[in-house]
């Protein structure tokens, strides 16, 4: 079986201050996409190349202490894609693409991380920019390989997929253009929500993220915004999934999803 995570750090100084690698290490994945490095090289040097044993690969935002997204990998891929040649959202580091093709074969891991839209109109129309901009790249990429996107998405697709689905239908994370994006996602480009396959009708179990506003992770106010979206051919093989929610590392939670394939 292999075994894929996605997790959005909120910080990996932090992530690793609260136990992360001594988790990942019990774990054992294959790989881990993750999101929000809040690092840059001159960070990382020295100390998080590698995470529990795993070779870690990176796009780093300009900005210092913000986004930035890494996979590590337990396999050595035969090509490495960072960024999606858009500069204004490749100096947020925002794609890494690890790819191991043979000559049976092409296939791809993605550490994806997607806007927020919610501290601000104009960080919403960017938003909106970046949705624009990855649909028809990762369309055109299912076309010609398989792969697994594990990203922090920033969108609830469903009611079922937020408790307070009522009181967000005019916030970012809920409207109805990203959720139609979503679902055009899942249809016309043809990609697969392999977490919502497996568990077509979990709800409050299914949540990945918390704010940290009042008690919303003691009340599980919330949100499954992390997926892992892939290529039909892969996500068939998909045979289960879970959210570690024993420990905190993050305000988000690991989603784990084993598959019946190697690479």
């Amino acid at each position: 079986m292999f075994k894929l995570t996605s997790l959005n750090l909120n910080g990996i100084r932090s992530a690793t201050s609260k136990g992360l690698e001594d988790w990942v290490a019990a774990q054992a994945p294959d790989c881990i996409g993750v999101q929000e490095l809040k690092a840059q090289g001159a960070d990382v040097a020295g100390r998080f190349e590698q995470l529990a044993g795993l070779q870690g690969y990176f796009h780093y935002a300009e900005k210092k202490g913000y986004s930035g997204v890494a996979f590590y990998s337990r396999h050595e891929p035969s090509d490495v894609i960072v960024g999606l040649g858009e500069p204004e959202f490749d100096a947020e580091g925002r794609y890494v693409e690890l790819r191991f093709d043979t000559l049976g074969q092409k296939r791809s891991l993605i550490s994806c991380y997607f806007p927020s839209g919610s501290s601000s109109e104009e960080r919403q129309q960017a938003k909106f920019r970046f949705l624009e901009l990855i649909y028809p790249h990762l369309a055109s990429l299912n076309a010609e390989r398989d792969y697994v996107l594990c990203g922090d998405v920033n969108i609830a697709h469903r009611e079922i997929d937020l408790k307070n689905w009522k009181g967000n239908l005019k916030n970012s994370g809920f409207l109805p253009e990203e959720r139609a994006w979503m679902s055009k996602l899942l249809g016309e480009a043809g990609l697969v929500d392999v977490y919502r396959q497996l568990h077509p009708e979990e709800g409050e179990g299914g949540y990945t993220w918390w704010s940290n506003r009042g008690q919303a992770r003691a009340n599980n106010v919330g949100w499954r915004i992390d997926y892992q979206l892939a290529s039909p051919a892969l996500a068939e093989h998909a045979r289960r999934a879970s959210i570690y929610k024993q420990q905190w590392f993050s305000d988000h939670a690991p989603l784990t999803i084993e598959y019946d394939w190697t690479l």
